[in-house]
């Protein structure tokens, strides 16, 4: 008999210096969905969303001792850390630019698509971007 697995990514945790800061900044600028904002002992389960349906979700983890803090904003050594896909790149991109969201560059197309890095309120650089 064939078995099937469904694997896939559930949580990416994204390490940041306050829950709160950390939540206004990803629902109101960059217009996540709050999923889950549980308290626990000594800290917070706090889970936002680009997409409610999607099974992957941003774990938004509050550094709990300086070397952790030291990689806030510095998870991926200054390289593009996180990718937002998109079905309307220049919807979301003019809503988060209006929303004063930090763009490094102007957007670009490739030849895989529309593309733009930006970062987010603790200097992690995303791509923006939206397939041909």
């Amino acid at each position: 008999m064939l078995r099937t697995q469904k694997r896939g990514m559930g949580y990416i945790a994204v390490v940041v210096d306050d829950y709160d800061r950390a939540i206004e900044y990803y629902t109101d600028k960059l217009g996540f969905t709050l999923v889950e904002d549980t308290p626990q002992p000594g800290k917070r389960w706090v889970v936002v969303t680009p997409n409610p349906l999607s099974d992957c979700h941003i774990l938004l983890a509050r550094a709990s001792n300086e070397r952790q803090k030291d990689f806030i904003g510095d998870q991926c050594g200054g390289r593009v850390f996180l990718f937002l896909q998109t079905d309307d790149f220049w919807r979301d991109y003019n809503a988060m630019k209006e929303k004063g969201v930090h763009f490094c560059e102007e957007p670009r197309q490739e030849e895989y698509g529309t593309v733009v890095v930006f970062e987010d309120i603790y200097g992690n650089r995303w791509d923006l971007y939206q397939n041909n």
